[in-house]
């Protein structure tokens, strides 16, 4: 376990499905308890003197999925899933890389943010309201439609109806509380088994 002894732990924030470096904090032991209570990255602000939440202001947290302690026991390493860009300038990380490795991660992503942010206008939060019933049924309409396209020779219908099933699919995944992630680790296993 790491020794805090009252000083702060320099916290590297890596994305957990992209392996991105989004950003450097620093955490005290009482923002570390906080963060694993609540499961978002809370840092020790120097600036402010006080705990902060990442996102408290712009609601693009940072949900760990994984904490680990570097050999010395005095740097962590959190792998979190941000919920939109990292930095207060709006970049994707605080380098000003962009964290789209690969684009289903980003708009799983987008997904859950339109849905945490109750986002009226949106589509996907409209769907989301309806419940799981609904987005099942949608994304039933979506394979049959593909089916059909399947079956004839226009490749832009095709792929369309196919974006429009991932994309259903996607909100599904979201509504069981699952990831793209989780899907791709169970793949991962059969492959290797195979």
């Amino acid at each position: 376990m790491i020794n805090f002894k009252g000083r702060l732990i320099p916290t590297i924030i890596q994305d957990s499905r992209t392996d991105k470096v989004l950003m450097l904090g620093y955490m005290n032991q009482e923002a570390y308890q906080k963060s694993i209570e609540e499961k978002k990255v809370t840092f020790y602000s120097r600036s402010k003197k006080r705990l902060w939440t990442k996102g408290e202001i712009s609601k693009n947290y940072l949900f760990i999925k994984k904490i680990l302690i570097d050999c010395d026991k005095d740097t962590l390493l959190i792998k979190a899933k941000p919920t939109g860009p990292i930095c207060h300038k709006g970049s994707d990380t605080c380098w000003k890389e962009i964290n789209r490795n690969n684009f289903l991660f980003f708009l799983e992503n987008i997904i859950s943010d339109r849905i945490e942010k109750k986002q009226k206008n949106s589509y996907i939060y409209q769907l989301s309201k309806k419940g799981i019933n609904r987005i099942s049924q949608k994304l039933g309409e979506e394979a049959i439609e593909l089916i059909i396209e399947s079956k004839d020779d226009n490749k832009d219908l095709f792929l369309n109806e196919s974006a429009d099933l991932l994309l259903h699919y996607l909100i599904l995944l979201n509504e069981k509380g699952v990831e793209i992630q989780d899907v791709i680790k169970i793949l991962e296993n059969r492959h290797s088994k195979s």
